[in-house]
């Protein structure tokens, strides 16, 4: 294997194993860094963003490329770099453990609990949900992120080495900070919001196809699955995000989708899937499928960081 594959292979064996560092996390530093910028650049203008985007995400990928030049030629040094870097931009392990916390929640019938544990998966009100729509949210939010904090970073590490690593993590961090519809980011978080979508545009039908496979896995069923996803993804409001939900709905046999609260807010998505509404048990299973495809984009990243370079020839 190479030490680029070899890196991304134990960088994603530390996220199962430890999950998200629990002090100084280099994502975290970097979202204050970010949101210091933002105060000093913000415009509400499309330019203005794009340059603000430009450098965070250029800074981020330069900085990851000079990391890679360095260790050429060391092996070692590059496999260790780029493990230590792949256990920073994952979030596979604390995904699953946020949301198996909703679940414990939901099994003692403590809605208070699991409303408030839910906050730090969506960003939904939960205050008037119920058990099966605080379920939807999980489910949701796990088949959603699969894509964003596990298939998406290990692709992008696998294409782009430690650059890639850091410019995708930068460009999805800078999507969840002003990405989102706001007045205040309508404009200014445009570049964020697109380039996000076009990196995660191969990572979600990635996530989606890996769902739509492993569903026997949780005793779903494959055919649902790519039926769920074929007929009802393009109607979700993200690119992204529909395939990927419309999936794990169909792997599951549940359906999702629904009427969602963001403050003052409200949203009507599409119905995805056409099995049963989601119940608590279904939090579980959609953590192990999750947990499936992040194994399958671990070793599809690996296989694509390990395929061999042509070389050009030496002029003579």
């Amino acid at each position: 294997m190479s030490a680029r594959a070899t890196g991304l292979v134990i960088g994603f064996a530390a996220d199962r194993l430890l999950g998200d560092p629990a002090r100084h996390h280099p994502v975290a530093g970097f979202g204050r860094l970010a949101g210091a910028l933002e105060q000093r650049m913000w415009a509400d203008d499309r330019l203005t963003g794009a340059a603000y985007t430009a450098t965070l995400v250029g800074g981020a990928g330069a900085a990851g490329l000079l990391a890679d030049r360095i260790t050429r030629g060391r092996p070692i040094a590059r496999s260790l770099l780029t493990a230590a870097t792949t256990w920073a931009v994952l979030g596979g392990r604390s995904l699953g453990r946020e949301a198996q916390r909703v679940h414990a929640h939901l099994d003692r019938d403590d809605l208070p609990a699991a409303r408030e544990q839910l906050t730090h998966l969506v960003g939904r009100d939960p205050s008037q949900l119920d058990a099966a729509e605080i379920s939807r949210a999980t489910v949701e939010s796990v088949a959603e992120n699969t894509s964003d904090a596990v298939v998406a970073p290990l692709l992008a590490g696998a294409v782009g080495g430690i650059g890639g690593l850091m410019a995708y993590r930068a460009a999805n961090t800078l999507d969840a900070m002003v990405g989102h519809r706001s007045e205040r980011f309508e404009r200014f978080g445009w570049a964020s919001a697109r380039l996000d979508d076009v990196l995660n545009l191969a990572p979600a039908r990635l996530s989606a196809l890996l769902g739509a496979a492993l569903a026997p896995l949780v005793g779903g069923r494959p055919a649902d699955a790519f039926e769920a996803w074929t007929r009802d993804a393009r109607r979700h409001p993200s690119p992204n995000a529909g395939p990927v939900e419309a999936s794990f709905a169909g792997a599951l046999g549940v359906q999702l989708g629904g009427t969602n609260l963001y403050g003052t807010r409200v949203e009507h998505r599409a119905l995805l899937g056409s099995g049963r509404p989601v119940s608590p048990d279904d939090v579980p299973r959609a953590v192990r499928l999750a947990d499936a495809v992040g194994l399958g984009a671990a070793v599809v990243s690996a296989s694509v960081a390990a395929r061999p370079t042509r070389r050009r020839p030496r002029r003579r």
